[in-house]
């Protein structure tokens, strides 16, 4: 029998999430599963720089911000359809992308970490200071009640993520499995090796930079219409920048599967935490996982599965 290929499960998983969210009713299961699927595109994006090449990006809130803010300025301009906004939200957090790149990639370790947190707070001031985007005041943006060929705007918005999700995961995908990625776990290894072995490694790590800060400007876009009102606290909320490295780490760097599982995982529980007892428990619950992993699981849930894989398969060779 042949094999099915790895790219087609998810594109199935996301049929059938598509195929279920035209049957349920209540709108709540589609917020929530709204915030899961934009963590995962989060997770994914961040791992092909932080993850596939070891360069810890504290600045996931930038580029995040970057895509809700560019929707709004659009918005203000000529309230162009929001896939247009996506996409420009996309394109114009590549670009800072390759700027933060070239201004910061020849940082390594610790010094790299922080260039990308001041990325977060200078832009966070900007912001604060633009009145044409609210300033400090933020930004009410009107949800239309409906849109034609869907149940609610929510539902869409909900479609519209797992469409970006979607395209998240397979990027990561391919990025992973190409010379590319090949090429960035050279970096993540040995550096200097990499140099002299002929690794192009700066061209590699701006791509990685470019594509990882455009899928969070693209996750990015539409979140202003999910929650109607947008303020600079919100669009570059510290809470992305520490999931968005959280899942990976949870789920595992290594394999672009590891940061679906880890944003499905924690995402679900902030989500019934929120919910059942407050959402202020969210970082909390976060900080406690990820000791945990640290201490017990440093490769993730993907490490533990490769770990008692390897361990099944040399018990049944002898």
């Amino acid at each position: 029998m042949r094999r099915i290929p790895s790219w087609i499960w998810p594109v199935l998983v996301a049929l059938f999430i598509l195929a279920l969210s035209r049957v349920v009713k209540n709108e709540y299961y589609m917020f929530a599963g709204y915030v899961v699927l934009q963590y995962i595109v989060l997770a994914s994006a961040w791992n092909i720089l932080g993850g596939y090449s070891g360069y810890v990006n504290f600045g996931s809130a930038a580029f995040f911000g970057i895509g809700a803010y560019g929707a709004v300025v659009l918005d203000k301009l000529w309230q162009p359809p929001l896939v247009v906004a996506i996409v420009f939200g996309g394109i114009v957090a590549s670009l800072v992308g390759l700027v933060t790149a070239y201004l910061t990639l020849r940082l390594r370790g610790v010094f790299f970490a922080i260039a990308t947190l001041a990325l977060a707070i200078v832009l966070q001031t900007l912001v604060m200071n633009w009145d044409f985007v609210g300033g400090p005041l933020g930004y009410y943006s009107v949800r239309p009640d409906s849109i034609a060929g869907f149940p609610s705007y929510v539902n869409y918005l909900f479609v519209i993520m797992l469409g970006l999700a979607l395209i998240a995961v397979l990027v990561a995908r391919a990025i992973e499995l190409s010379f590319i990625g090949r090429g960035l776990a050279a970096i993540r290894d040995n550096e200097l090796a990499a140099e002299c072995c002929g690794v192009p490694t700066l061209r590699l790590k701006v791509f990685a930079t470019m594509v990882s800060g455009g899928l969070m400007g693209m996750a990015g876009a539409p979140f202003p219409y999910y929650i109607t009102y947008l303020d600079p606290n919100s669009a570059f909320s510290l809470a992305y920048g520490i999931n968005s490295i959280a899942m990976p780490l949870i789920g595992g760097m290594t394999h672009w599967i590891g940061p679906v599982i880890g944003a499905v995982l924690l995402a679900v529980i902030q989500q019934v935490a929120t919910v059942t007892i407050s959402s202020e428990l969210n970082l909390m619950i976060v900080g406690v996982l990820l000791i945990s992993f640290i201490t017990l699981a440093p490769n993730g849930i993907v490490g533990l599965f490769e770990r008692y894989r390897q361990k099944r398969q040399r018990r049944l060779s002898t």
